[in-house]
């Protein structure tokens, strides 16, 4: 059990992250990769993958054990938005904490002369390793970012929500059934047992798509603490957004939304895209009857325009970033069309 020791400080400094971090998507999508774990949700993925690794970059495999430890510096402390960011912070990394760090890893496995090379801080080893790591990227994750985000969005949605419902300590308490909140200790389900003092750091909280065993933290515990845990989401996310989805990007810049979804689908669409809401929110804004916002919910989540989710009683929907380029689109023809009629 993991057991974080907050104080008040701590408490005015939780933060959920703002955007899905590249670098711990990569390293958890690893672990995956080797685990007996997400056949339902992620059995296809993890099929084409295998089939395009290659020898050198199964070398990152053996830095990402299924269990166990993974080196800290693969997932640097600072928020990156892409994974080249993420990349050049790895191979910045001092020379002391590489050693430190794959010193941890073989300790539990044998360290080949790769890793040796790397924990000296070999300028070509961590070429190469930048190299794997954005080509890994680009196999593995690359062509499902979107989802990634979209589920992103859809739990830091939620997760706001349960802020505004009761506090940081709310946000604390429902963030995912292995993290329990009992003043002042969170406590998480590990195979590890850890306490781990913040002293008014505070913490960040990172959903995760790749994440599904459990929550996860950093083992340093000077480094800022985080808790890395896993979205909720349905089969098939992992496999990108459908094909009759994508092809609506292209639709977007030359016909008006209305036209596209009908008049009052695309009122729910763009009620979502301005705030997340629930299903009886959602009725209540629009005049129009609970079961008929399902329908139209239901259909637009089948297009890659929303993703849902339900918490408790209720059920939350978001708009994908899909939904986003498509209202950007149709707000441009409608700028375009009102030009030429000047």
């Amino acid at each position: 059990m993991l057991r974080f020791h907050f104080t008040s400080a701590d408490l005015a400094r939780i933060r959920l992250a703002t955007a899905p971090d590249p670098m711990w998507e990569i390293l958890l999508s690893l672990h995956l990769l080797r685990q007996q774990a997400g056949v339902t949700a992620f059995g296809a993925w993890k099929q084409r993958v295998h089939t395009q690794l290659d020898a050198p970059m199964h070398a990152l495999l053996s830095l990402a054990p299924p269990t166990g430890y993974s080196p800290d510096f693969l997932t640097p402390a600072r928020s990156v938005a892409t994974p080249q960011e993420g990349i050049d912070l790895v191979l910045s990394t001092p020379r002391r904490t590489l050693r430190r760090d794959l010193g941890r890893l073989t300790v539990h496995q044998s360290g080949t002369a790769g890793i040796r090379r790397l924990a000296d801080g070999d300028p070509r080893e961590l070429a190469q390793l930048g190299a794997l790591l954005q080509r890994y990227f680009d196999i593995a994750l690359g062509p499902h970012w979107r989802a990634v985000q979209a589920s992103f969005e859809a739990e830091r949605a939620l997760r706001a929500r349960s802020v505004l419902d009761g506090g940081s300590e709310c946000l604390l308490a429902t963030a995912h059934p292995a993290i329990r909140w009992q003043a002042p200790v969170l406590t998480v389900e590990s195979r590890y047992d850890r306490d781990i003092q913040l002293y008014g750091r505070g913490i960040t909280l990172l959903p995760s798509f790749f994440c599904r065993r459990a929550p996860i933290t950093l083992r340093d515990p000077e480094l800022p603490p985080v808790i890395v845990y896993p979205v909720t989401h349905e089969p098939g996310l992992p496999h990108g957004l459908p094909p009759h989805a994508r092809l609506l990007t292209g639709c977007a810049e030359r016909s008006p939304l209305h036209i596209l979804l009908g008049s009052t689908r695309a009122q729910v669409l763009t009620a979502i895209a301005r705030s997340a809401a629930t299903t009886g929110e959602l009725a209540r804004r629009l005049s129009v009857s609970a079961p008929a916002i399902s329908q139209h919910t239901s259909i637009l989540r089948e297009a890659g325009l929303i993703v849902t989710l339900r918490h408790r009683q209720s059920v939350h929907h978001s708009a994908t970033p899909l939904a986003m380029s498509l209202l950007e689109g149709s707000a441009r023809a409608v700028q375009l069309g009102e030009h030429s009629k000047a």
